[in-house]
């Protein structure tokens, strides 16, 4: 029983593995259409057909704007943002004037923060259209392959394919370039047979180039290059002034560099003497030990200043900073203390500046000091 059990549990696995692969490997294909009267919409429904027809594709179908028409009320309404998602896109849209209807024209007006992200390129595309007498179809389906074009889109014409089987005895609206349905045509149905056949096909067609061409364009966001911060022009914008580095008071040096580490220990030591001794809620309040808080970070980068040479560009990241202050045993509060080195080091180095950090109490401090950062940066 119990190999029974490993058994089906192993041919579940494979079988959620398959439904997995199975999944990734569909094309997803959207139709996106905009329709006045529901001639379009209906040649969109012959090409979701026609893409339905091929193995591993999944079809979605979309209009751009919300229609009165009662036939369209139900049908949801695409973002702009959504056709990147997607493996291909047919799009549908009345002929006005020789051109894309207005509909559409201004739904691909919104497509201006896909096109700078090269969103939209190497999916590919292909165009069927609703013409009224069938005047300047053509000239209308190659003013839409324009905008796609612009896009980077792979452009999927019909040919002459499904020629030979339609009925030449009407009027009807195949071209090269896309099919197209001729809705002013009196006596027949609208869109003919021979109309929804070529739609069909038109739909096969990008089912079996989306397949063909899935994964192949890796869609990635390009992000502008920005400048990096000049850390030396940023003190000086801000006005910080950067001390001398104080003279060590013992047998030790102001830093040490370990690779590409630098260790750094301060006290609040200004011109030769300490701001603000002595320990908090005896001889000094909070704002003083703030103060002598912000003098010792000055100081620590005054030495970190020294040890990159001078140039505080090269310092890559902060990576730890530990303030101990000189507090009574039943005081809490050590991290707004420390919150004001932190802040500093943040305004100067941005998001290089963000570190892990350590705050602690002590009974007293070398020299008196209220306070004593010891700092961790990774340098160049």
């Amino acid at each position: 029983m119990k190999k029974l059990h490993i058994i089906l549990a192993g041919i579940l696995t494979i079988l959620a593995v398959n439904i997995s692969v199975a999944q990734e490997n569909k094309a997803k294909i959207l139709v996106l259409f905009y329709s006045d009267n529901g001639g379009t919409y209906e040649l969109a429904k012959e090409v979701a057909k026609g893409i339905e027809s091929e193995k591993n594709t999944e079809t979605v179908i979309k209009q751009v704007k919300t229609s009165s028409n009662p036939k369209l009320k139900n049908i949801p309404v695409a973002s702009v943002d959504e056709l990147k998602s997607y493996d291909g896109i047919a799009f549908g849209s009345p002929v006005y004037f020789g051109n894309i209807s207005t509909g559409m024209s201004e739904f691909l007006s919104k497509t201006v923060n896909l096109w700078t992200k090269h969103a939209l390129e190497g999916i590919p595309a292909t165009v069927f259209m609703s013409a009224g007498s069938g005047a300047g179809k053509e000239l209308a389906i190659q003013s839409f392959w324009n905008s796609l074009a612009v896009h980077g889109m792979i452009l999927v014409p019909t040919g002459i394919r499904g020629n030979e089987n339609i009925d030449k005895n009407i009027p009807q609206g195949n071209t090269v370039l896309g099919t197209t349905s001729l809705n002013s045509v009196k006596n027949t149905e609208r869109p003919s047979q021979s109309e929804r056949y070529l739609a069909e096909l038109q739909g096969k067609t990008i089912a079996k180039v989306s397949l063909a061409l899935k994964g192949t364009f890796v869609q990635k966001e390009i992000i502008p290059t920005q400048e990096k911060a000049d850390v030396n022009k940023v003190l000086q914008q801000k006005q910080i002034v950067l001390p001398q580095v104080p003279k060590p008071a013992g047998n030790y040096q102001p830093y040490v560099r370990s690779g590409n580490l630098v260790f750094i220990n301060q006290v609040a030591l200004k011109d030769g003497k300490i701001v603000n001794p002595g320990k908090l809620g005896t001889a000094l309040n909070e704002q003083q030990v703030k103060e002598a808080t912000k003098v010792t970070m000055l100081n620590v980068l005054a030495v970190l200043r020294e040890a990159v040479g001078g140039d505080l560009n090269k310092v890559k990241q902060c990576v730890q900073l530990t303030g101990i202050f000189n507090t009574p045993d039943d005081y809490a509060k050590h991290a707004d203390l420390m919150n004001i080195a932190s802040d500093l080091t943040v305004e100067v180095f941005g998001e290089k500046g963000k570190h892990a950090r350590g705050t602690l109490g002590a009974s007293s401090l070398p020299v008196n000091s209220s306070v004593e950062i010891q700092a961790v940066f990774e340098v160049e």
